[in-house]
């Protein structure tokens, strides 16, 4: 019997498995005496071939376990442990920037009642209040399964407080969830990086705000850049920023790969695009409607006070149904 040797030799660096590849090495010294002694001695051929058998099935049973062990690591490496959030306004100027506050504030207050750590890396504010941009990290397994629906185009509905005609105005904002993982799956060439240090944003006088601290991080060949300002370390800050761009580049990259294979599409809801118009917030009529599922709720209040757990729910059970 012959085993794949880069298995073998993961087998052997994987902390979980070498004591099982010690004992798999142990077995398959017996193995080749066994063969050796069914080959030149005649009289022990029979017993020899009885522990042969027995030998290849233990160390097949061995194989097995190892191969088990390192796939189920390789699945948990790859398995998201938090996401980057990110809400931009869009159309609508000042109420898009309330509006993407009122998202994000949504999205932090349903991880905040499951216990979930959050932190603000960036906010941008507009100038009437809310966020021309911001991003959040949310660190747990179960954060991204909750808001791996969330990403696309959100639109409002409302009259907002300044409107003196009673007019409904329409804006919107535009959600990403990165997910974030151990183990990256794309390599960055440290050459590719522009890395910029400024004053971190925030009420004057505070020591956070006296020194650069804050780190934002452009990679050239895509454009693709991210800002950090959450710590008062800016060694802290360049390693969370790194960890946002490759979150983004991720994202992007495998946006790109569901674009190009029409299998993976259509296991998805919805294209999986930033740029998807995905759900509309009805304030006169208390409805909130998902376009993907075609699905509503009369809930607007509730839902943007964290309560998202229904649609959370609906949104699985629609993928559950593609599969």
């Amino acid at each position: 019997m012959e085993h794949d040797k880069e298995k073998l030799k993961e087998f052997q660096e994987n902390h979980k498995t070498q004591y099982l590849y010690t004992v798999y090495i142990s077995e398959l010294a017996k193995l080749d005496e066994a063969r050796e002694l069914a080959a030149t001695d005649p009289e022990m051929a029979e017993l020899a071939k009885e522990e042969i058998e027995t030998l290849e099935a233990q160390l097949q049973n061995q194989f097995d376990e190892m191969d088990k062990i390192t796939e189920s690591a390789k699945v948990e490496e790859a398995r998201p442990f938090g996401v980057m959030l990110e809400v931009r306004a869009g159309a609508g100027g000042d109420e898009a920037a309330l509006f993407a506050e009122e998202l994000a504030s949504m999205y932090l207050t349903y991880a905040q009642n499951k216990g979930w750590q959050t932190t603000a890396e960036h906010k941008s504010a507009a100038t009437m209040g809310g966020y021309k941009e911001a991003a959040f990290e949310i660190l747990s397994p179960a954060a991204y399964d909750a808001f791996k629906f969330e990403t696309g185009v959100h639109r409002v509905q409302r009259i907002p407080s300044t409107e003196k005609q009673g007019r409904i105005h329409t804006s919107t904002a535009s959600v990403a969830v990165l997910p974030m993982r151990k183990k990256p799956t794309i390599v960055i060439d440290p050459g590719d990086i522009d890395m910029e240090f400024s004053r971190a944003g925030g009420a004057g006088g505070q020591n956070v705000n006296k020194v650069e601290t804050a780190v934002r991080v452009v990679h050239r060949p895509t454009g693709v850049d991210v800002r950090c300002e959450s710590d008062r370390s800016q060694l802290k800050n360049r390693e969370k920023a790194m960890a946002m761009l490759v979150a983004k580049l991720e994202a992007a990259f495998e946006e790109e790969q569901a674009q190009k294979h029409a299998d993976v599409r259509s296991k998805q809801i919805g294209t999986g695009d930033r740029s998807e118009k995905i759900r509309t917030y009805n304030f006169p009529q208390n409805r909130i409607t998902d376009h993907r599922i075609k699905e509503s709720w009369h809930t607007v209040e509730a839902t943007l006070g964290g309560e998202l757990q229904p649609i959370i729910d609906a949104m699985h059970k629609a993928e559950e149904a593609l599969e």
